[in-house]
C-alpha cells in the first residue's frame, strides 16, 4: 500500500464527505448552519433590504455593527447572538472588525465563504415566509385530525 502525502490524505478525506456517515464532519457543520439565528444573521449581512420584512434580499451584502444586528434579530438573546457570531467567524463566514474608538465599534461582514451560504439561505428564508400560511393551515388540519 503507498504512503499518502498530507495533500494526498485530505483530498481522500474530502473525498469521501458524506453526511450520511455518523462520523463525517459536515452534519455538524450541517447542525450549525441549519440554526435559525445563523439563517437571520446570514440575511442580514447579505443584503442592505434584509431589514424590510418581505423585501426581496437582492442587495448587496452589508457590514453591520453589533448593536444593529440585535436589534434587527427580535428575540436573540445578547450570549446567543455572540456565540452564533463567534462560531460563524470561526467557521469563515463572518470577518469581525475592531476599531478602537470610544466605545469600541464591532463591525461584522460575509466572507466569501459566508456570502456563497448566504445565497442559498435567502431561498430558504424567503420560502419560509411565503409558504407559512400553508403550513399553519397543514399543522391546524392535521392536529384536528390526530386530536
Amino acid at each position: 500500500m503507498a504512503t499518502l502525502t498530507a495533500a494526498q490524505q485530505r483530498a481522500q478525506a474530502k473525498a469521501e464527505y458524506d453526511a450520511f456517515v455518523a462520523q463525517c464532519p459536515s452534519r455538524k457543520l450541517l447542525d450549525r448552519i441549519s440554526d435559525k439565528w445563523v439563517t437571520l444573521i446570514l440575511a442580514a449581512l447579505g443584503s442592505d433590504s434584509a431589514h424590510q420584512p418581505g423585501a426581496d434580499c437582492g442587495g448587496e451584502p452589508r457590514v453591520m455593527r453589533y448593536s444593529e444586528l440585535q436589534r434587527l434579530l427580535a428575540g436573540v438573546s445578547q450570549k446567543m447572538l455572540t456565540q452564533t457570531l463567534r462560531s460563524l467567524e470561526r467557521d469563515g463566514l463572518v470577518s469581525r472588525t475592531v476599531t478602537p474608538t470610544v466605545p469600541v465599534t464591532v463591525s461584522y461582514e460575509l466572507t466569501d465563504l459566508g456570502l456563497s451560504l448566504y445565497e442559498m439561505m435567502r431561498d430558504l428564508k424567503a420560502w419560509a415566509e411565503v409558504h407559512m400560511d400553508d403550513v399553519l393551515a397543514n399543522r391546524e388540519t392535521y392536529d384536528t385530525r390526530v386530536a
